[in-house]
């Protein structure tokens, strides 16, 4: 089948080289020549050219288009573009990490135009291309059977990892959920590490630990994997700061607990550990310190420098999934890593992260 890929950043850009490996025929478009570059090199078919790149696409009415840029404006601005080029029959695709109720609203609107619009909540990061993506997919059943080629080179397996959830907007809605749950995973994980690093008496070792849990535990996971995986290899987190991003799904999750009167206090305060990380200076801890001088007379600490944070660039497509690992951060930060490409607030995934109720159309 042939499809077109709009945005090749990391997951973009590797998503056309699995296509390609998987024998499907792919078209992809950027406007940096940085993101291009490293797959035209690998022999992939890229343009920054709009109008060529839809020329590529195939006879109107069979097309299909897949986006992988920046929640929110970017996301909106791609979607409209392509709506006023593509004809009834074609397939807009959205695989980023979208607000579930904007996909509900496009879906509709472009119902409306005869355009079919597939959302796909898609989980791999940078061991995507060698491992597979996992794909949440909403939409209407003969859109998505018609891209079952694509799902089934980009999966993990043809007949696993990936399948359809429900109408429009239900892909993102539980690729939501899922992201969710895996600041909660992250938070779990964090804190039981740095208790036991806190236990000085013992002097625990943390790569043997979890290396060790490794097998057999019933905390075992992917995470504790890269985790145990970075420890073995001395990853150096002297170098790191505490700031998280949030891409927003954390905030929708529990906007949507709030809403449905469902209990979500492990998400929630794993969402909130990483807005106090985002901080340079906490106001409430300043506010505190003031008020625990002003009734008790106590000794206060004063500010003497903000913290001074520079930019890891992201990784480019194709590049080995090492390269994300802790232990090669330093090198990276040294500039002999990835250039990365988009603004910072992309590379980190926090274009998404302001949305609220996923309604404001016109403002996102």
């Amino acid at each position: 089948m042939k499809i077109g890929m709009i945005g090749l950043g990391k997951m973009g850009g590797n998503m056309v080289l699995r296509l390609m490996q998987g024998g499907q025929e792919v078209v992809g478009y950027d406007r940096s020549e940085d993101a291009l570059k490293p797959l035209r090199e690998k022999g992939a078919t890229v343009t920054s050219n709009m109008d060529e790149f839809i020329s590529m696409l195939g006879a109107a009415g069979e097309r299909a288009v897949w986006v992988m840029v920046p929640a929110g404006k970017v996301t909106q601005s791609v979607i409209d573009d392509l709506a006023g080029r593509l004809s009834a029959g074609d397939i807009i695709i959205d695989g980023g990490n979208s607000n579930f109720h904007d996909t509900q609203r496009r879906g509709e609107e472009l119902a409306a135009k005869g355009l079919n619009f597939v959302d796909v909540g898609t989980s791999g990061g940078v061991w995507g291309l060698k491992e597979g993506y996992a794909m949440m997919i909403g939409g209407p059943a003969e859109a998505i059977e018609r891209l079952r080629p694509v799902f089934a080179a980009l999966a993990p397996a043809p007949d696993k990892g990936w399948g359809r959830m429900g109408p429009s907007g239900s892909g993102h809605y539980v690729k939501m959920i899922h992201n969710g749950i895996e600041y909660g995973m992250m938070q779990a994980y964090a804190e039981g590490f740095e208790l036991m690093k806190a236990h000085k008496d013992f002097n625990l070792d943390m790569a043997q630990i979890a290396e060790l849990w490794r097998h057999g535990s019933v905390v075992r996971s992917w995470l504790l994997d890269l985790t145990a995986d970075a420890l073995k290899n001395s990853a150096d987190f002297d170098s790191l700061s505490d700031y998280v991003a949030d891409s927003g799904e954390g905030r929708w999750t529990i906007i949507d607990s709030l809403e449905l009167g469902v209990p979500t206090p492990v998400i929630t305060l794993a969402t909130q550990m990483r807005f106090r990380s985002q901080q340079d200076v906490s106001y409430q801890g300043q506010m505190l310190s003031a008020m625990r001088r002003a009734f008790g007379g106590h000794a206060v600490k004063t500010l003497e420098a903000n913290k001074q944070e520079g930019l890891v660039p992201a990784v480019q497509a194709g590049d080995h999934p090492k390269v994300a690992a802790p232990e090669n951060i330093p090198t990276a930060a040294s500039g002999t890593g990835s250039a990365g490409t988009g603004s910072a607030a992309e590379q980190l995934g926090e274009t998404g992260q302001n949305r609220t109720t996923g309604d404001q159309k016109g403002n996102e």
